[in-house]
């Protein structure tokens, strides 16, 4: 683990939740990660968050759409896609899941919900939408919705395995109290059947994915813009 760079890229802040950028990223920094997304949900606003970085641990501005429909989901992304590099979509609903794995300018499909099926895998994985696995459900549910919970993360990823979609590890952090260090989080992923190379790579390389994607130059997975040399 010590070659990678971690991320966790579903951290929600002021003015969400009571705790601030500064202080989640001040904590990161402390556990070891190289940045976190600021991933609030709208109609939160969005905060300026250029000169928000602790210690060389950097923090990339994000959202998590909450949609009534796939028409208002699309409405949404339109309007926050070019302000953020990380897009997430508040998923949950069928219809919902479905619009957001089919979009390329969906980053992650958020809380999925319900068990999701090998099309809308197929989907993910042909437009590069990253499935969340969310380990703060393992910390936060007890009884009968952590069983629940655990026999959904455990079928989708059975399912990303097959169909080859990224996944994604996330704290879904409210707090500074919620964030967990990437050894940690690799530990709680092993609880529903991810490797340790899974969940390592579900926190380092598929967030790195991710952020080329944000950038302008990039075009498609394996294209991207270079800079015109001029002689």
């Amino acid at each position: 683990m010590r070659t990678h760079k971690f991320y966790d890229f579903n951290v929600h802040a002021t003015p969400e939740c009571e705790s601030t950028p500064e202080a989640m990223v001040k904590v990161a920094s402390g556990y070891g990660y190289a940045g976190i997304a600021i991933t609030n949900h709208t109609p939160h606003p969005l905060r300026a968050l250029d000169s928000v970085d602790h210690a060389g641990t950097r923090v990339y501005s994000g959202v998590e759409v909450v949609a009534k429909n796939p028409t208002h989901l699309m409405q949404v992304i339109r309007k926050h896609r070019a302000k953020v590099c990380v897009l997430s979509v508040h998923g949950g609903r069928e219809k919902i899941n479905r619009a957001a794995v089919e979009s390329r300018d969906v980053d992650v499909l958020s809380h999925p919900g319900e068990k999701l099926n090998q099309v809308l895998m197929r989907f993910a994985s042909e437009n590069l939408v990253a499935i969340e696995f969310d380990v703060g459900l393992i910390i936060r549910l007890r009884g009968s919705g952590r069983v629940r919970a655990l026999a959904e993360l455990s079928h989708n990823l059975r399912l990303a395995r097959k169909y080859g979609a990224p996944m994604i590890l996330t704290s879904n952090a409210q707090s500074i109290y919620d964030l967990r260090a990437p050894g940690e989080m690799v530990a709680l992923a092993g609880i529903f059947g991810m490797t340790v190379e899974e969940a390592v790579a579900a926190i380092s390389t598929v967030p790195e994915a991710i952020m080329r994607r944000g950038s302008r130059k990039w075009v498609m997975e394996g294209v991207e813009i270079v800079d015109r040399i001029v002689p």
